[in-house]
């Protein structure tokens, strides 16, 4: 499905449904990409394991397949692998997320969504609401 519609990004909750989600407008994916630079510098800059962009999904222990606005995965933490599996989901949770909360986006969802990123193995989490601060 995602490579018929490469326009939208999706998500599969816990219980198999899938969640589409529309591309964010220019503010909030301007936002995105600066967070995720700011996140991969200082990995990089420090050599402590790998960043993942939006278009990253992982496979959670509950079985949701997330793809966070940006990821950090810790050193040696990342199967074996997993950068030979092009097209092929990570299966872990990463140690840290930032979603970037958008027009089109419900903050009660997304709240939700980081309470089951917590629930199966997330670290640290930010969530940046600048609307609602």
């Amino acid at each position: 499905m995602s490579s018929q519609n490469p326009e939208l990004r999706f998500e599969r909750n816990a219980n198999g449904t899938l969640e589409t989600i529309p591309p964010t407008g220019g503010i909030s994916g301007n936002r995105e990409i600066k967070a995720g630079a700011y996140l991969f510098n200082w990995v990089e800059s420090q050599n402590l394991g790998e960043v993942f962009g939006s278009s990253t999904g992982f496979r959670l222990a509950n079985t949701a397949v997330r793809a966070p606005d940006a990821a950090f995965v810790a050193k040696g933490r990342l199967p074996e692998g997993w950068d030979q599996q092009e097209d092929k989901f990570i299966n872990l949770a990463p140690d840290f997320v930032i979603e970037i909360h958008s027009k089109n986006d419900r903050l009660a969802k997304l709240k939700a969504k980081m309470e089951e990123y917590i629930a199966n193995g997330v670290q640290l989490e930010w969530l940046i609401d600048s609307k609602n601060q």
